[in-house]
C-alpha cells in the first residue's frame, strides 16, 4: 500500500496495491498487521455505507469527545467530491479542509483522523460510499458544521445540492468552541 502525507498532520492518502487478471481485479482496503507497521489506526469498531443520488451533499459531521472518530473513507461505486475540514485548534491547519475527488475507479482511500467535520457531495447517481470508524456513533455526541458557511470558503462545485434537514441547519464554524 502507497501513503501519501497531505498539508494536514495524520490525515492521509492511501493508494492500495490492486491486483488484476482476465478475470477482473483484488485489493485489500484493511490489513490489520500492515497498518500496524505503517502506524496506521487499525482499531476499527465500527463500518458504514451510504447510498445516494447525484449531487447529495453529506457533512460537515464529527462526533465529540470522548466519541470522537477517525475514519477510513472509500467509493465502493460511483463517484464523490470530499471534504474534510480542521477543527484541531492547535494545528495551523486549524479551519481550513483537504478536499479531493474520490471514484469506484481509482481504488483511492483516505484516513480522517479524529478531531475533523467531514462531508462529501456525490457527482453520480448511485454512488455507494464506505467507511470504517474508530469509535461507535453515538448520536447524542454528533454534530454538524454549516456545509456552505462562508467563513470557510468551500467550493462544493454545485450550486444546487440535495440535503437533509440536519446538514441544512448546521451550526457556523464562528459559533463553534472546538473540544480538539
Amino acid at each position: 500500500m502507497e501513503i501519501t502525507k497531505t498539508p494536514f498532520k495524520d490525515l492521509l492518502v492511501l493508494q492500495p496495491r490492486v491486483f488484476t487478471d482476465e478475470r477482473g481485479y483484488f485489493l485489500e482496503t484493511w490489513n490489520r498487521v500492515g497498518f500496524s507497521k505503517a502506524n496506521l489506526p487499525w482499531d476499527f469498531v465500527q463500518d458504514n455505507q451510504s447510498g445516494s443520488m447525484a449531487n447529495v451533499i453529506r457533512g460537515l459531521h464529527f462526533q465529540m469527545p470522548p466519541h470522537a472518530q477517525g475514519k477510513l473513507i472509500r467509493v465502493i461505486s460511483g463517484a464523490v467530491l470530499d471534504i474534510a475540514l480542521d477543527l484541531r485548534k492547535n494545528e495551523p491547519t486549524f479551519g481550513k479542509h483537504f478536499k479531493m475527488h474520490l471514484s469506484a475507479g481509482d481504488n483511492l482511500m483516505v484516513y480522517i483522523p479524529e478531531g475533523f467535520a467531514h462531508g462529501f457531495r456525490t457527482l453520480v447517481n448511485d454512488t455507494i460510499f464506505a467507511y470504517k470508524c474508530t469509535h461507535q456513533y453515538v448520536k447524542e455526541a454528533e454534530r454538524t458544521i454549516q456545509w456552505n458557511d462562508p467563513a470557510l470558503d468551500i467550493d462544493w462545485e454545485t450550486d444546487d445540492p440535495v440535503l437533509s434537514d440536519k446538514d441544512m441547519h448546521g451550526k457556523a464554524f464562528s459559533d463553534f468552541s472546538s473540544p480538539f
